[in-house]
């Protein structure tokens, strides 16, 4: 693929500066906005969700698939590590990394997951604090045999209820430990598959049994300067298609009077549903939210983030709202099928295209003739600002930011697949 030359970057640049211009916009400006922008790179698009517990080698009980035999994924903390280093690389900005629990590293010895320890972290806690990153964390409730019920903190057996709730606890305990380490707040998400495959009559009574087991896992009080709860809904998942119990109505009700996020997973939810269109009404009773970046395609199959209407779309609310400082963007897919770097270069680049676009916008304007009740001219400027020439601002970014410009970042990746990648086994 052959390279842009920084002049002609330079040149095109000028000519946009000035088309954005005389719609009231400083691109100069939204570059500075941009590079403060944070995404939180997610850990598990490297190895399939696999993780690093002992005597496990893959996914197995608990609601969750990657599909998919790509050669060259990561086997353990060392590769993981630096394929995410150098997908960030590649990536304009500076950014984060999500870990889920099961990426301790235990020195090969079985450590259960009620048993788990912010010492299980320490490599990856001074990975992050030699590069200047963040990181954020998820408890792991599938992947296990206590899970294989189809229920974890909901579920009516005390004994596996208690250990999913001990697990909630300590992981909270290593979120708090992380972000004193680091500087910077851990954001502890928790997301459970628990429900039905078939119809259930017991609806009332699992979701009661969750609300006992939140409250004991957030009843210790931390730090918000070092951890940031979160709570995850899903509309169904695999093996709960009937029925789950952490709904959107259900998480939504119970961090309204708590001081926890609400996470809201672009597949987690009706495909005919517009995400973008809740923001509006959380951000008037939250403080802040926690978006999960991902494409559903009929099903929350987890598929790489791309340039779509949705995406753009949400990122658009968040800049109506003026709510980028309200609201934290991570990244969650998992693709098996392809380079696992591509999948997470593409997907990254794809929502800061979409960040960008959305600072670009002219919300001034549109907003203008709307209040002077003239939507014609508010319809015919949104249609304007489609074609502006938001590419020339893209490649200044990332020439800014010191990554490949266009798409001369996958000669990068296919050399690493060549040199390193296809040497795992």
């Amino acid at each position: 693929m052959k390279k842009i030359v920084p002049q002609k970057i330079e040149n095109s640049y000028e000519l946009a500066r000035e088309v954005y211009a005389e719609y009231g916009v400083d691109t100069d400006a939204v570059l500075r906005e941009m590079a403060g922008t944070t995404l939180s790179l997610h850990c598990w698009q490297g190895d399939d969700v696999t993780g690093f517990e002992a005597g496990k080698e893959g996914l197995s009980d608990g609601g969750i698939l990657a599909t998919g035999n790509y050669p060259g994924k990561a086997r353990n903390g060392e590769e993981l590590r630096a394929d995410l280093e150098f997908a960030l690389s590649l990536i304009p900005g500076r950014h984060r990394v999500n870990l889920h629990a099961i990426y301790a590293e235990t020195g090969g010895k079985l450590i259960d997951r009620d048993q788990l320890e912010p010492g299980h972290f320490l490599t990856w806690i001074e990975w992050a604090k030699e590069r200047q990153l963040g990181l954020d964390f998820n408890p792991t409730f599938f992947s296990h045999p206590l899970a294989a019920s189809g229920f974890t903190l909901a579920s009516k057996d005390r004994k596996i209820r208690e250990f999913w709730i001990e697990h909630a606890k300590r992981c909270r305990a290593i979120a708090a430990t992380i972000g004193r380490r680091l500087g910077t707040p851990c954001i502890n998400n928790l997301w459970i598959p628990d429900g039905s495959k078939d119809l259930l009559t017991g609806r009332l009574e699992h979701r009661a049994l969750l609300l006992d087991s939140l409250d004991q896992i957030y009843a210790e009080q931390y730090d918000p300067a070092l951890l940031r709860d979160a709570v995850e809904s899903k509309l169904f998942g695999i093996g709960s298609e009937a029925y789950v119990v952490g709904s959107h109505e259900f998480y939504l009700a119970y961090v309204m009077n708590k001081d926890l996020l609400l996470c809201l997973d672009l597949g987690h939810f009706h495909p005919t549903e517009n995400i973008a269109d809740k923001l509006s009404t959380l951000l008037l009773f939250k403080k802040e939210l926690l978006l999960h970046i991902s494409r559903g395609v009929r099903w929350d199959s987890d598929h790489v983030v791309i340039l779509n209407d949705e995406v753009i779309a949400l990122m658009q609310e968040i800049k109506r709202c003026e709510a980028f400082h309200r609201v934290y963007l991570a990244l969650d897919f998992f693709d098996a099928s392809i380079n696992r770097i591509t999948a997470w270069v593409t997907g990254a680049r794809a929502t800061l295209k979409a960040i960008l676009l959305a600072r670009l916008e002219p919300t001034a304007l549109f907003r203008a003739a709307e209040a002077n009740g003239d939507y014609g001219t508010r319809l015919a400027l949104m249609e304007e600002f489609k074609t502006l020439p938001f590419t020339a601002v893209w490649h200044k970014y990332c020439l800014e930011q010191n990554v490949p410009v266009g798409a001369a970042w996958l000669a990068q990746v296919k050399d690493y697949e060549k040199q390193i990648l296809a040497k795992r086994s």
